[in-house]
């Protein structure tokens, strides 16, 4: 069962398959594995424990980053991340990355960022469109019309909380007056917006 994997130079960490979305794009509908990963498609979800165990197999200081990010969405495993952040932190010195639909809050039926204060140094959501129409559309998530609205909550609660919060969408999926539309609604948040790279 992958738990830790390693894309590029960075340490990613696969909590959960648990997931509110069905995304159009999502990778993990035509493939089981990121690079040399292995499947990962988890056979349960790991307790702190078992997370623990897998963690001895790496050694922390060949990784830039330490990125909760797997086949599914990292706040599902909300209380494994918290606890897993906190032991990293406690002991290394690696950056704390969180790749999210910034549903989290949904999720857990609470605000969550105040959680990630001291643990999380960066938060990187999907904003994927500018509107909420195209959003559900294609993001397809089981909380429907009021995700789009929850996921920008979000993203600006988390300002007050995490030193670095991102939004991203992908080139050449929306039409560059999308993008400065997403460009505007960052700037509005206060936070970074990034166009990241079609992976396929």
């Amino acid at each position: 069962m992958t738990i830790f994997y390693k894309v590029r130079n960075n340490l990613y960490v696969n909590l959960t398959n648990r997931c509110p979305c069905a995304c159009t794009f999502c990778l993990r509908q035509t493939r089981d594995h990121m690079e040399n990963s292995g499947s990962l498609w988890l056979d349960h979800e790991p307790s702190f424990e078992e997370v623990l165990n897998d963690l001895k197999n790496f050694r922390l200081s060949d990784y830039n980053e330490v990125v909760f990010c797997g086949f599914g969405e990292p706040t599902e495993a909300l209380d494994i991340l918290l606890e897993t952040a906190r032991y990293i932190k406690s002991r290394f010195s690696n950056p704390i990355r969180i790749n999210t639909n910034g549903l989290g809050n949904l999720i857990n039926g609470r605000d969550i960022a105040p959680l990630l204060s001291g643990l999380i140094d960066t938060v990187s959501i999907s904003l994927n469109t500018p509107d909420a129409r195209s959003y559900h559309q294609l993001v397809r998530s089981r909380f429907g019309d009021i995700s789009f609205q929850a996921m920008l909550d979000f993203a600006k609660e988390c300002t007050k909380y995490v030193p670095n919060v991102v939004m991203t969408t992908v080139d050449t999926t929306i039409s560059k007056e999308e993008e400065a539309q997403c460009g505007r609604i960052c700037e509005q948040l206060g936070v970074t917006y990034r166009i990241r790279p079609w992976e396929d």
